[in-house]
């Protein structure tokens, strides 16, 4: 949108440019906040987890790392916990009758 903005003041619509500035303003910060909470939602995973996903996404794979980065975070996080609950089934060696 920012390519837009420019144009529109360039060419001389200062109105609508700030109105559209401002839409864009508020659109991408609802967005960064509202999409975490809709994938926690579907997911349970920390929100911290799926907030750094997003982020951390965004700033590797740019747009499409919105998607990437909580999915590829969510399959680290879930096999880490299932690795460490399966630690924790074993017996230690020398406890067995």
């Amino acid at each position: 949108m920012a390519p837009a903005v420019i144009w529109m003041y360039y060419s001389g619509g200062t109105l609508w440019a700030t109105v559209l500035l401002a839409f864009t303003i508020v659109a991408a910060t609802m967005d960064q906040f509202i999409r975490p909470v809709l994938i926690r939602r579907g997911a349970d995973l920390p929100m911290l987890l799926i907030l750094a996903g997003v982020i951390g996404g965004l700033v590797a794979f740019g747009i499409l790392g919105i998607f990437i980065g909580p999915t590829v975070l969510a399959v680290a996080y879930t096999l880490l916990n299932a690795w460490m609950a399966d630690g924790d089934d074993r017996e230690p060696p020398g406890e067995t009758p």
